[in-house]
């Protein structure tokens, strides 16, 4: 009768274990973007989801929201979001969610990356991982690597090609005290605001300029907005990451954990691959539509980089000087 009472217990132990289980799995899991699909940084997001659904045979559901709409609109206040299990997962940027994450202003110290192979060699390398173990450590797993590309400056007013042709430019920017610095540091007057309000603001006129990946200034058609002065300047570049809430991720068994990690990879490298190879073709149609291009010679590079060192000074003892010192030293070894 003990024995009996024994393997019925064990029975219903596995049964609640097993209802247990599937209770931690949601219907649907949000996942939070800035831009929609008609960016490549959207695209990232439909393509992990897409992935997901297919390996998970649909028992994995994720649904994307994407313009900031989880945050009202608010891109810096996603990490936050995300970590308190408000948002579930999100393919986020590096900029947005370095209020919270202070190593992650790395990407956005001015001139570090001058090409790909310099990104790929800290996102790829030990940097990267110390980058991500600090995202970890403050309640967001991070999974993979994605990409929103080198931000570049556009104007209404004048050809930007040396420090003082920033003088007095109002430009707007994102939430973050280093892209302040920056602007201030070459003499122009930095705007915070959202991406929501950054259009109606540049059609207006309350800001003369902005800056953003190739693909967002296409797809939004900045262009129209009176930006008929773009500068290729490559000042800085913005890894996005594929992340998922600490309180969701645990809750997943660990071999699908494994599918969303893997998942993630492949949704970021396929994503990579692609706005890397539509970029030549993205500044062909920008120039078409009578937007002046500057692309700066190594001499007007060097210019800039000298004019925000101090930028430097300020910025690598609040990301670690370490981590810094590692990035530096992966670009110098990086393939050409």
């Amino acid at each position: 009768m003990l024995k009996r009472c024994s393997v019925l217990a064990a029975v219903a132990a596995t049964v609640l274990f097993s209802t247990a289980s599937q209770a931690q799995y949601k219907d649907e899991y949000t996942v939070s973007t800035v831009l929609p699909s008609a960016f490549p940084w959207g695209q990232a997001a439909d393509k992990w989801v897409e992935l997901v659904k297919e390996r998970s045979d649909g028992r994995i559901n994720m649904k994307i929201y994407s313009n900031s709409q989880l945050v009202a609109g608010d891109q810096t206040k996603e990490f936050s979001a995300m970590r308190s299990g408000l948002i579930d997962m999100a393919v986020g940027s590096t900029i947005n969610w370095s209020p919270q994450v202070p190593e992650l202003n790395l990407f956005s110290l001015p001139f570090l990356m001058p090409d790909y192979a310099a990104l790929d060699a800290i996102t790829q390398g030990e940097a990267g991982k110390a980058v991500f173990a600090a995202i970890e450590k403050r309640g967001v797993t991070p999974l993979a690597w994605g990409e929103n590309g080198f931000r570049e400056l556009s104007n209404s007013k004048r050809t930007i090609q040396e420090p003082s042709d920033l003088d007095g430019l109002k430009i707007r920017v994102v939430g973050s005290p280093l892209f302040q610095d920056t602007f201030t540091t070459l003499g122009a007057n930095p705007t915070q605001m959202s991406w929501a309000d950054a259009k109606p603001a540049l059609t207006t006129g309350a800001v003369d300029g902005q800056e953003n990946p190739l693909s967002v200034f296409d797809v939004a058609r900045i262009d129209q907005v009176g930006q008929t002065h773009l500068t290729l300047w490559h000042y800085m570049a913005d890894p996005l990451v594929f992340a998922v809430s600490n309180q969701v991720w645990n809750q997943f068994s660990p071999e699908d954990q494994a599918l969303l990690k893997q998942a993630a990879i492949d949704a970021g490298q396929w994503e990579i691959k692609k706005s890397r190879a539509e970029l030549d073709d993205t500044l062909a149609a920008i120039e078409e539509r009578g937007v002046e291009v500057t692309e700066l010679t190594q001499s007007q590079h060097d210019a800039f980089v000298k004019a925000t060192q101090s930028v430097y000074e300020k910025w690598t003892p609040r990301i670690g000087e370490d981590l810094v010192k590692q990035a530096q030293e992966a670009v110098s070894n990086r393939d050409q």
